[in-house]
């Protein structure tokens, strides 16, 4: 609003004139301003004195700054409401929620830098990676994008080597900023019953434990992945692939791990077909093998090849299509290697199995 020229003290006096009888036009004529300008002031000012004109002029004045400062209180909080809910607390975080403000409710930098409380300065002037973190990141991705399944505790794991001294919170603040979480899977619900628990091993190839896994091509023809592993190093002795596999080929395979291992004190499995079968029965009683059949529908009860089998199929059988039966073998070979030489399992200190088997059985090769 455009400010008068005239003061209070002028205005009360051109007044005052038309109260003693003077006429408007003279007054208007002398004063140099119209008649509706009178009019005006005599609405406003008529029968008040100076002092109390100038106390009209100061609440008029204040009233029209806390007019503004309640629209800015209220264009603030509108801008705040159209932001997602949460409290920004990294400083990148905070950095994003500033454009924002400014780009879509075209508030100053100053005070959207004000509302989310971060300084100009840190706005302006973002940290810039050095080359280490710049490496540190690239190889979380790699191994992220390799290892689907990995989470970062087991990505950190990887890292030790080739960087020694790094902290797993800063490859956990690296993992989140790249989006490699791993979403949960939803546990299926079962009622609470009673355990059998499991002999703890205390030594190599005192039990092994054996189950099929079964998946199917892309043609849809169906196959069965045989899978051995030992209780106590949580080894994985052997993965056979195959469209059908019988008690037969069971104890074959199992003489052939053997070559390599020597023969375990037992062998702990369901009650499948394969695993009753004559031909095992007769081949573990030949070989002085105690054959451990769970209870049935106990799978709990041979929980170490269950978890294993839970692990191979998350990380090979439903990451990838096969067209054919080689390609599934010799993916199940690539990974059957990194699982014993190089991927760490939490059960055993975060070391791969080979590793916790030389370090508990130093003088034992296979």
């Amino acid at each position: 609003m455009r400010k008068s020229k005239f003061t209070e003290e002028q205005i009360i006096g051109f007044l005052k004139q038309a109260e003693v009888g003077m006429a408007v036009a003279e007054i208007c004529r002398k004063g140099g301003f119209s008649d509706a300008t009178f009019y005006k002031w005599r609405a406003k000012f008529g029968g008040m004195e100076v002092s109390e004109a100038r106390r009209l002029r100061e609440l008029e004045a204040e009233n029209a700054k806390l007019k503004h400062l309640l629209a800015e209180a209220h264009r603030d909080l509108h801008a705040l409401k159209s932001v997602p809910r949460g409290i920004k607390v990294a400083p990148q975080a905070r950095r994003e929620l500033i454009t924002q403000l400014v780009q879509e409710h075209q508030l100053s930098e100053r005070r959207a830098c004000g509302l989310v409380g971060l300084s100009r300065d840190s706005y302006r002037h973002p940290p810039v990676p050095s080359a280490q973190t710049q490496a540190l990141k690239d190889k979380v991705v790699e191994i992220a994008h390799v290892r689907r399944r990995f989470g970062y505790r087991r990505v950190h794991d990887l890292l030790r080597n080739d960087f020694p001294g790094v902290n797993h919170k800063r490859v956990y603040r690296l993992y989140s900023v790249a989006n490699l979480a791993v979403r949960k899977r939803k546990k299926a619900k079962r009622p609470v019953m009673e355990r059998t628990p499991l002999n703890i091993a205390q030594r190599i190839n005192e039990v092994w434990s054996m189950d099929f896994v079964s998946d199917s091509l892309a043609s849809g023809r169906r196959i069965k992945c045989l899978t051995v592993a030992d209780d106590f190093s949580h080894e994985c002795v052997e993965i056979a692939v195959g469209y059908g596999i019988s008690g037969l080929y069971v104890t074959r395979l199992l003489d052939q791990a053997a070559r390599f291992r020597g023969y375990p004190a037992a062998v702990r499995t369901d009650n499948g077909p394969e695993f009753i079968a004559h031909a095992l029965a007769q081949w573990a009683q030949s070989k002085g093998i105690a054959l451990n059949h769970i209870q049935p529908g106990k799978p709990t009860q041979n929980a170490y090849v269950e978890r294993f089998n839970k692990t191979y199929r998350t990380e090979v059988l439903d990451c990838y299509v096969f067209d054919n039966l080689q390609e599934v073998r010799d993916m199940t070979a690539d990974w059957l290697h990194r699982y014993n030489h190089h991927r760490p399992h939490e059960a055993l200190g975060r070391i791969p199995p080979v590793e916790y088997r030389v370090k508990m059985f130093p003088n034992l090769y296979f």
